[in-house]
């Protein structure tokens, strides 16, 4: 169950000919991403498959209505986005970032 009172995540921007969605998201480090990325996976109504933790990036592949997306979070940078595993996958990407409210300071 999420913690946050508020809607926190947003749609930073879509890019398509990359396959990835990067996401405004709350404030998080190594030891709080998992907080951030399962409130996330709830908000988009999504299972986490598998998680990896590297050195500055956490990678957890999840699985949305059958399709499989990788959730990545750099926390030096503080970044989150969803990356799709294939072109073909770019649509699910596009009903995603319908379901959430864009950044407007931070869309492009």
């Amino acid at each position: 169950m999420s913690t946050f009172s508020y809607e926190p995540f947003s749609v930073r921007r879509l890019d398509i000919e990359h396959s990835h969605l990067l996401l405004t998201a709350p404030d998080f480090d190594y030891d709080t991403f998992e907080e951030v990325a399962v409130a996330l996976v709830e908000r988009i109504d999504s299972t986490v498959v598998e998680r990896e933790k590297n050195a500055d990036l956490h990678v957890w592949l999840i699985d949305f209505e059958g399709c499989r997306l990788l959730l990545k979070g750099e926390h030096y940078s503080g970044a989150l986005w969803l990356e799709a595993m294939s072109s073909a996958d770019n649509d699910t990407l596009v009903f995603i970032a319908s379901m959430l409210p864009k950044d407007e300071g931070q869309y492009c």
